[in-house]
């Protein structure tokens, strides 16, 4: 079964700000890594429940780990039934956390 996935206006916020940043600094690499993310959110709508839990009480809210040079991002997601996957937040992986 394949998911669904839709973004909160924060987590579009999240990929704007995390864009900028590596803009000001890199234009191939904030493309590379903007394309990264999307590539990884997508293949993660077919198998959601393989990313780790992010609350210890609630199985459905997870954080798929998205590999990018030495750090790489963390996106937060719900799995919503019956086919909708929820992101709600991105951060780089040396941020805080998201709750």
């Amino acid at each position: 079964m394949s998911y669904r996935v839709r973004f909160t206006n924060e987590a579009r916020e999240d990929l704007k700000r995390l864009y900028a940043f590596l803009l000001s600094k890199d234009r191939a690499a904030a493309e590379k890594a903007l394309k990264g993310i999307y590539r990884a959110i997508e293949a993660m709508k077919f198998f959601p429940y393989t990313c780790r839990k992010a609350l210890d009480d609630n199985p459905l809210w997870r954080e798929l780990v998205i590999s990018f040079g030495a750090y790489g991002y963390v996106a937060l997601f719900e799995i919503e039934e019956p086919n909708i996957i929820t992101v709600v937040a991105v951060r780089h992986q040396r941020e805080d956390d998201f709750l």
